[in-house]
Protein backbone atom coordinates (compact mmCIF):
# COMPACT_ATOMS: atom_id res chain seq x y z
CA UNK A 1 0.00 0.00 0.00
CA UNK A 2 1.64 3.16 -0.92
CA UNK A 3 2.11 5.79 1.56
CA UNK A 4 1.17 9.60 0.97
CA UNK A 5 2.10 12.31 3.10
CA UNK A 6 -0.67 14.93 3.74
CA UNK A 7 -0.82 18.67 4.41
CA UNK A 8 -3.21 21.60 5.61
CA UNK A 9 -2.97 23.24 2.05
CA UNK A 10 -2.44 27.05 2.32
CA UNK A 11 -3.07 30.25 0.12
CA UNK A 12 0.25 30.50 -0.94
CA UNK A 13 -0.53 26.70 -2.67
CA UNK A 14 -3.42 28.02 -5.12
CA UNK A 15 -1.26 28.00 -8.07
CA UNK A 16 0.16 24.52 -7.79
CA UNK A 17 -3.62 23.13 -6.89
CA UNK A 18 -4.92 24.95 -9.71
CA UNK A 19 -2.60 23.45 -12.05
CA UNK A 20 -3.64 19.67 -10.50
CA UNK A 21 -6.93 20.88 -11.03
CA UNK A 22 -6.83 21.15 -14.42
CA UNK A 23 -4.87 18.32 -15.49
CA UNK A 24 -7.36 16.00 -13.87
CA UNK A 25 -10.24 17.90 -15.12
CA UNK A 26 -8.93 17.62 -18.70
CA UNK A 27 -7.31 14.19 -18.54
CA UNK A 28 -9.19 11.71 -15.93
CA UNK A 29 -12.71 13.05 -17.27
CA UNK A 30 -11.70 12.31 -21.27
CA UNK A 31 -13.27 8.41 -20.91
CA UNK A 32 -16.83 9.48 -19.12
CA UNK A 33 -17.40 13.32 -21.14
CA UNK A 34 -17.28 14.78 -24.31
CA UNK A 35 -14.95 17.63 -24.93
CA UNK A 36 -17.52 19.78 -24.76
CA UNK A 37 -19.01 18.73 -21.28
CA UNK A 38 -15.04 18.59 -20.54
CA UNK A 39 -14.95 22.06 -21.19
CA UNK A 40 -18.53 22.80 -19.28
CA UNK A 41 -17.14 21.04 -16.42
CA UNK A 42 -14.23 23.46 -15.91
CA UNK A 43 -17.33 25.81 -15.37
CA UNK A 44 -18.34 24.22 -12.30
CA UNK A 45 -15.44 22.44 -10.78
CA UNK A 46 -12.32 23.90 -9.41
CA UNK A 47 -10.33 25.45 -6.74
CA UNK A 48 -12.94 26.97 -3.66
CA UNK A 49 -10.54 29.16 -1.37
CA UNK A 50 -13.01 29.22 1.16
CA UNK A 51 -11.64 25.61 1.92
CA UNK A 52 -7.90 26.99 2.38
CA UNK A 53 -9.31 29.64 4.39
CA UNK A 54 -11.20 27.21 6.99
CA UNK A 55 -8.10 24.96 6.94
CA UNK A 56 -10.32 22.33 5.53
CA UNK A 57 -8.32 21.55 2.17
CA UNK A 58 -5.72 19.03 2.04
CA UNK A 59 -2.77 18.27 -0.29
CA UNK A 60 -0.99 14.76 -0.82
CA UNK A 61 2.34 14.39 -1.40
CA UNK A 62 4.70 11.06 -2.98
CA UNK A 63 7.94 11.42 -3.80
CA UNK A 64 7.70 14.79 -2.93
CA UNK A 65 5.58 15.64 -5.95
CA UNK A 66 1.89 16.61 -5.67
CA UNK A 67 -0.30 13.34 -6.21
CA UNK A 68 -3.69 15.57 -5.88
CA UNK A 69 -5.81 17.33 -3.50
CA UNK A 70 -8.79 17.10 -1.71
CA UNK A 71 -10.90 18.44 1.61
CA UNK A 72 -13.81 18.72 3.36
CA UNK A 73 -16.36 21.62 4.98
CA UNK A 74 -18.49 22.20 6.95
CA UNK A 75 -20.38 24.79 5.09
CA UNK A 76 -23.29 24.02 3.00
CA UNK A 77 -21.68 24.32 -0.17
CA UNK A 78 -22.04 21.04 -1.87
CA UNK A 79 -19.20 21.71 -4.93
CA UNK A 80 -18.15 24.52 -7.34
CA UNK A 81 -15.17 26.81 -7.24
CA UNK A 82 -14.60 30.22 -6.43
CA UNK A 83 -15.86 30.72 -10.06
CA UNK A 84 -18.96 29.21 -9.99
CA UNK A 85 -22.01 31.00 -9.99
CA UNK A 86 -25.02 30.26 -8.24
CA UNK A 87 -23.11 27.21 -6.16
CA UNK A 88 -21.80 28.95 -3.04
CA UNK A 89 -24.06 28.24 0.12
CA UNK A 90 -21.46 29.37 2.72
CA UNK A 91 -23.66 28.58 5.33
CA UNK A 92 -22.25 26.61 8.69
CA UNK A 93 -23.44 22.97 8.91
CA UNK A 94 -24.76 21.27 12.28
CA UNK A 95 -22.78 18.24 12.63
CA UNK A 96 -25.62 17.04 15.24
CA UNK A 97 -28.06 16.91 11.98
CA UNK A 98 -26.45 17.83 8.95
CA UNK A 99 -23.22 15.81 6.77
CA UNK A 100 -20.45 17.42 6.26
CA UNK A 101 -19.13 17.83 2.38
CA UNK A 102 -16.26 15.89 0.76
CA UNK A 103 -15.28 18.83 -1.80
CA UNK A 104 -12.82 19.29 -4.51
CA UNK A 105 -11.20 15.51 -4.39
CA UNK A 106 -8.67 15.51 -7.47
CA UNK A 107 -5.73 13.41 -8.44
CA UNK A 108 -3.13 14.39 -11.17
CA UNK A 109 -2.85 12.15 -13.71
CA UNK A 110 0.45 10.77 -13.16
CA UNK A 111 -0.73 9.61 -10.48
CA UNK A 112 -4.02 8.28 -11.38
CA UNK A 113 -4.64 4.38 -9.91
CA UNK A 114 -2.25 4.57 -7.10
CA UNK A 115 -4.90 4.77 -4.22
CA UNK A 116 -4.37 8.90 -4.40
CA UNK A 117 -8.47 9.22 -4.00
CA UNK A 118 -9.08 6.60 -1.56
CA UNK A 119 -6.48 7.86 0.78
CA UNK A 120 -7.64 11.60 0.45
CA UNK A 121 -11.42 10.83 1.06
CA UNK A 122 -10.27 8.79 4.30
CA UNK A 123 -8.41 11.33 5.22
CA UNK A 124 -10.98 13.69 4.80
CA UNK A 125 -13.64 11.51 6.44
CA UNK A 126 -11.41 11.36 9.44
CA UNK A 127 -11.26 15.00 9.93
CA UNK A 128 -15.15 15.61 9.60
CA UNK A 129 -15.76 12.57 12.28
CA UNK A 130 -13.34 14.44 14.39
CA UNK A 131 -15.21 17.84 14.42
CA UNK A 132 -18.42 15.64 15.53
CA UNK A 133 -20.02 14.77 11.92
CA UNK A 134 -21.46 11.61 11.38
CA UNK A 135 -21.80 11.87 7.71
CA UNK A 136 -20.78 13.12 5.05
CA UNK A 137 -22.09 13.54 1.27
CA UNK A 138 -20.66 15.27 -2.29
CA UNK A 139 -21.23 15.78 -5.79
CA UNK A 140 -19.36 12.99 -7.47
CA UNK A 141 -18.41 13.38 -11.03
CA UNK A 142 -18.73 10.09 -13.60
CA UNK A 143 -15.10 9.39 -12.85
CA UNK A 144 -14.93 9.63 -9.22
CA UNK A 145 -18.31 7.76 -8.90
CA UNK A 146 -16.76 4.38 -8.64
CA UNK A 147 -14.23 5.14 -6.02
CA UNK A 148 -16.90 6.80 -3.95
CA UNK A 149 -19.27 3.76 -4.35
CA UNK A 150 -16.25 1.19 -3.31
CA UNK A 151 -15.77 3.56 0.11
CA UNK A 152 -19.43 3.38 1.13
CA UNK A 153 -21.34 6.17 -0.31
CA UNK A 154 -24.76 6.18 -1.98
CA UNK A 155 -26.78 7.78 -4.30
CA UNK A 156 -28.92 10.40 -3.16
CA UNK A 157 -29.66 11.35 -6.64
CA UNK A 158 -28.53 11.99 -10.18
CA UNK A 159 -27.78 15.61 -11.52
CA UNK A 160 -27.21 17.19 -14.75
CA UNK A 161 -25.50 20.57 -14.09
CA UNK A 162 -25.50 22.50 -17.36
CA UNK A 163 -24.28 26.12 -16.64
CA UNK A 164 -21.01 26.01 -18.24
CA UNK A 165 -22.98 24.79 -21.92
CA UNK A 166 -23.06 21.53 -22.11
CA UNK A 167 -25.18 19.35 -19.83
CA UNK A 168 -22.52 17.36 -17.38
CA UNK A 169 -23.85 14.32 -15.49
CA UNK A 170 -23.25 14.29 -12.03
CA UNK A 171 -24.24 12.21 -8.81
CA UNK A 172 -24.93 13.38 -5.17
CA UNK A 173 -24.29 10.66 -3.14
CA UNK A 174 -24.11 10.12 0.88
CA UNK A 175 -22.18 7.91 3.19
CA UNK A 176 -23.11 7.59 7.19
CA UNK A 177 -20.14 6.82 9.20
Amino acid sequence: MTTFAFRTAQIADLDALGIVMNAAIGALQRAFLSPDQIASSRAIMGLDRQLVIDGTYFIAFLEDRIAGCGGWSRRATLYGGDHSAGLREPRLLDPATEPARIRAMYTHPAFARRGVGRAMLAHCEAAARAEGFAACELMGTLAGVPLYLSAGYHVIEDIVDDRGGAPVPMQRMGKVF
